[in-house]
């Protein structure tokens, strides 16, 4: 296995998880309608997470931003997207310092639309301003990282990398949503990773998320190859689909210790931040944190 830097575990999926323990997880508002709801079952998510050893959490703001809580009905005015924000670091960050000083919190920048679909991505002008909105919140509300993740096309990863490097320097991170079907490094867009490679070479990871786990090791082998050494790679996979509706359906078609096998394989392929993207569990992240326990 690669032993270049220690591996970092990244938690697994928030929003599943939650839906898993029974908050209302519909779209709109995904898994940010558990800080309305449900903050206290959110709260025992992150530190279900760090009890099964994971040394980062994400803060719940993959659906914070105003376009996604703009489509939410409300009886007595607009959702306020920072102050959500700010709350979803508050509680990973409040879990973070009594239960796991060590840790990080990621705060999470995700596609301003639906993660699969790069054709509804909106033009730069209005990805440069939302983006940016989202991480100057973030990063004033205490975020360890900006944690810019499935991103699916250049225009949108090219504006939110820019607003990171402005508002985060040295502290930001890029994760892709690839297709599978194609090269390794090719967006669901169908545009190449390599045409923003100079734009990467700043971030403190780069990686892949949401895609199926036995198609990430050759992703980040990739990825390991086309970077600097100084930039980490960053891999966590999924277990299930969307279905019609863009709900997510987990399923066990991955078992924990099976999953561990492919987060060992990415490592080995070059990765050293690994952990679960939708449909992944506390004992996920166990199965993980124990196999590379074997092995480091």
């Amino acid at each position: 296995m690669n032993h270049d830097r220690p591996v970092m575990i990244l938690d697994g999926a928030t929003g599943t998880e939650l839906g898993r323990r029974g908050v209302d997880i519909s779209l709109p508002l995904w898994s940010t309608r558990a800080l309305i709801a449900a903050p206290d079952v959110l709260a025992d998510v992150h530190r279900d997470y760090l009890d099964a050893g994971a040394d980062a959490i994400t803060a719940n703001t993959f659906r914070t931003h105003r376009r996604a809580l703009a489509r939410e009905p409300q009886a007595h005015g607009a959702l306020d997207a920072a102050e959500l924000t700010r709350t979803a670091v508050k509680i990973a960050r409040e879990i973070r310092d009594t239960h796991k000083p060590g840790a990080l919190v990621f705060g999470s920048v995700a596609p301003l639309e639906d993660c699969y679909r790069p054709d509804l991505a909106p033009g730069a002008d209005d990805c440069a301003r939302e983006h940016a909105e989202l991480i100057a919140t973030l990063v004033t509300a205490g975020v360890d990282r900006v944690l810019i993740e499935t991103m699916n096309n250049l225009t949108e990863t090219r504006a939110a990398v820019a607003a990171a490097r402005r508002l985060a320097p040295d502290r930001w991170m890029v994760s892709f949503c690839t297709d599978t079907a194609a090269p390794p490094g090719t967006l669901l867009s169908g545009e190449p990773v390599e045409a923003m490679l100079d734009e990467l070479r700043d971030a403190s990871a780069v990686g892949v998320n949401c895609v199926a786990a036995p198609d990430v090791a050759r992703q980040v082998a990739f990825l390991r190859k086309l970077l600097p050494d100084a930039v980490a790679i960053i891999a966590y996979a999924n277990i299930g689909n969307a279905d019609e509706h863009g709900n997510w359906v987990p399923t066990d078609a991955v078992a924990p210790d099976r999953y561990a096998d492919y987060a060992a394989s990415w490592v080995e392929a070059g990765a050293s931040i690994v952990g679960g993207c939708c449909g992944t569990t506390p004992a996920t992240i166990a199965a993980i944190a124990g196999r590379l326990r074997e092995v480091q």
